[in-house]
């Protein structure tokens, strides 16, 4: 038999060698990344709106130049959301990589067990970014050198924010393991329950009338808080059904250190890794932010846009996990080669023509969630046309980081990513901030970041085709 990362002739056949337990039991290789990406890419549609939203109250609360310095916090406000949420989100990776090799596998003891064994790490890991975020939100706004305007929206935004810690980690923990367990519909009812509390508290009250009204950025925040809480209720109800292969037990909720062991071996290297991401971001955002007032928040407003490409992304990305430690924990490596490579083609296609509509509707994007505001349109305006044409590397770099983090090569994609981060993002950006370049602007910026992800998509692919990441232990 061929290699599994060399093996051309297998990945153009569509019914799977392999027969995997559950729903997925008689589908085709088509049917089961159908079947698990439908509920996530719904999810993620959900989650766009939600950020859509917030950035579209933040850009309708003040006017002229303290609705530049609320954006500017806001700009500030979305990369800490995004540190909470990758943060947890590597406990989460190790939670999916064992249930999901434990339902491919049969094992219902050992997937119940690390749901039960999941939640603790992720209620840990969210009050670790809880206390972190409030002890270092002061250094923060001051390393970042937001306006004086921007810093006291910024803090109030953050304080708030940081409550939510304990409440996501819990919940992304549960919806990793359910998406591992092949069930990504029940992931999917708890998010639509988090965005549309979000989405409601958060328009109340911000914008809403007295006496509810009136809490600017602070109401944005308790909003997402709600939408958190709200949502790890839904799905710890739905779990008691105990209908599906994972469900709520005494046993599995007992501390096993065994199993414990196993979720931090997969999700500790990516803790570090965006731990030492997440200072090279704030790096970047202290650049950005020196280009002058309203930088951040156009930046912010760029990123919004790019994030409806993340919706098919991420949701592919999540199927091609799920199956990769499936069909490992089933013991066949080409059926979980075939199904990386078969998830990288659709999502390199669609996230291909998203940036091809980005070309296009960028301008009415950008003027809906900021209206009038030239100076904004002007700064985000380029960054979203630049960003548009590396969609295609950021799906490589989606698909196949995701699927190598689930099969447990956690320390390969941490080397890799981190070492041309630290060469783009902190290196190029220094030096360019250095040599004083007169037309070193926001753009120069999104072309460096988009090196950065073409880079690693070539260096992933090559980690991807030499097949050692199939080896690692979980």
């Amino acid at each position: 038999m061929a290699k599994p990362g060399l093996s051309v002739e297998a990945s153009q056949r569509a019914v799977p060698e392999v027969r995997l337990a559950g729903r997925l039991a008689d589908l085709s290789l088509g049917g089961q990344i159908w079947v698990l990406a439908f509920w996530p890419l719904l999810e993620q549609v959900l989650a766009f709106c939600v950020g859509f939203t917030d950035a579209i109250i933040a850009g309708r609360i003040g006017d002229g130049h303290d609705r530049v310095a609320i954006l500017d916090a806001m700009g500030l406000g979305t990369y800490v959301g995004w540190f909470f949420n990758i943060l947890q989100g590597a406990v989460a990776t190790g939670v999916m990589a064992l249930v999901s090799r434990a339902t491919g596998a049969r094992d219902s003891i050992l997937a119940n067990r690390g749901l039960g064994q999941g939640l603790w790490l992720g209620i840990a890991a969210g009050i670790l970014s809880l206390v972190a975020l409030q002890l270092g939100i002061p250094a923060l706004i001051h390393a970042i050198q937001l306006s004086p305007e921007a810093s006291r929206h910024a803090e109030i935004f953050l304080r708030t924010l940081a409550i939510s810690g304990p409440f996501s980690g819990a919940m992304f923990a549960i919806n990793a393991a359910l998406r591992g367990a092949g069930d990504t519909r029940t992931p999917f009812i708890g998010m639509c329950v988090v965005n549309v509390v979000n989405m409601s508290v958060s328009s109340l009250l911000a914008l809403g009338p007295a006496p509810y009204g009136g809490h600017g950025v602070g109401g944005i925040a308790a909003g997402t808080v709600s939408g958190w809480i709200a949502g790890l209720i839904t799905v710890s109800l739905l779990l008691t059904r105990g209908d599906g292969f994972l469900g709520w037990s005494l046993p599995s909720l007992r501390l096993h250190r065994e199993t414990i062991a196993r979720i931090l071996r997969v999700g500790s290297p990516q803790m570090l890794e965006i731990a030492f991401m997440w200072g090279i971001q704030a790096y970047s955002m202290h650049a950005i932010n020196l280009l002058g007032d309203g930088n951040l928040g156009a930046h912010m407003l760029a990123i919004r846009v790019e994030s409806m490409s993340f919706l098919p992304g991420w949701a592919i990305a999540t199927a091609a996990g799920a199956l990769v430690g499936q069909y490992l924990g089933a013991g066949s490596k080409e059926m979980a080669v075939r199904s990386v490579r078969l998830c990288w083609k659709i999502a390199a296609t669609l996230m291909g023509c998203m940036g091809i509509i980005f070309i296009f509707a960028r301008d009415h994007l950008i003027a809906f969630m900021a209206p009038d505001s030239s100076v904004l349109q002007h700064l985000a305006s380029p960054a979203v046309l630049i960003c548009a044409a590396a969609q295609p590397f950021f799906a490589s770099c989606i698909i196949l980081k995701t699927s190598m983090r689930v099969a447990g090569a956690t320390k390969i994609v941490m080397q890799w990513s981190f070492g041309s981060m630290i060469f783009y993002r902190v290196g190029v950006l220094w030096w360019f901030g250095q040599s004083k370049i007169p037309w070193f602007d926001l753009r120069v910026v999104w072309v460096v970041f988009s090196l950065d992800l073409i880079t690693q998509a070539f260096v992933f692919a090559w980690v991807h085709f030499r097949g050692k990441w199939l080896d690692a232990k979980v």
